[in-house]
């Protein structure tokens, strides 16, 4: 049992599970933005363009069931709604992202010829030391 309580308490300090716990949060709080807006802003102006239909109100009734179908329609439409705010969403990163990789990496100012002369001296002293020449101004090295 303490094995258990011990991982399931590194599970819940890992970032993953915070950000999604987060995410979960504010996702509600949307979703109580949305359903507001769908059920107190929206579909009371859709009843009125077509004729003052009250879309809670419409049900099919049989025997003593009732199919709510305004609320499935209010339903969709909140879905909809969500959808299209999580679209937008994701196309404003994603430009955002596309934005930042596009720029040009910063180009380095030109070497003086001092620089560049230089380096050429280094890199010819490197390779007369790794490839030493033998001639009659220098002596074999014995091994």
């Amino acid at each position: 049992m303490k094995k258990f309580i011990h991982d399931f308490k590194e599970f819940i300090s890992k970032g993953n599970v915070l950000d999604l716990a987060i995410a979960v949060v504010i996702g509600n709080a949307f979703n109580a933005i949305v359903s507001s807006l769908v059920n107190d802003v929206i579909m009371p102006l859709v009843g009125i363009i077509i004729g003052g239909i009250d879309f809670t109100n419409i049900k099919i009734t049989y025997k003593t069931s009732s199919i709510m179908v305004g609320n499935f329609i209010q339903n969709i439409i909140n879905f909809l709604i969500i959808a299209l705010s999580i679209f937008v969403m994701i196309r404003v990163f994603q430009k955002l992202s596309h934005k930042k990789k596009e720029e040009p990496p910063k180009e380095e100012p030109p070497k003086r010829e001092e620089v560049i002369l230089l380096e050429e001296i280094r890199d010819l002293l490197r390779k007369e030391e790794q490839h030493p020449k033998e001639g009659p101004d220098k002596p074999h090295k014995k091994k």
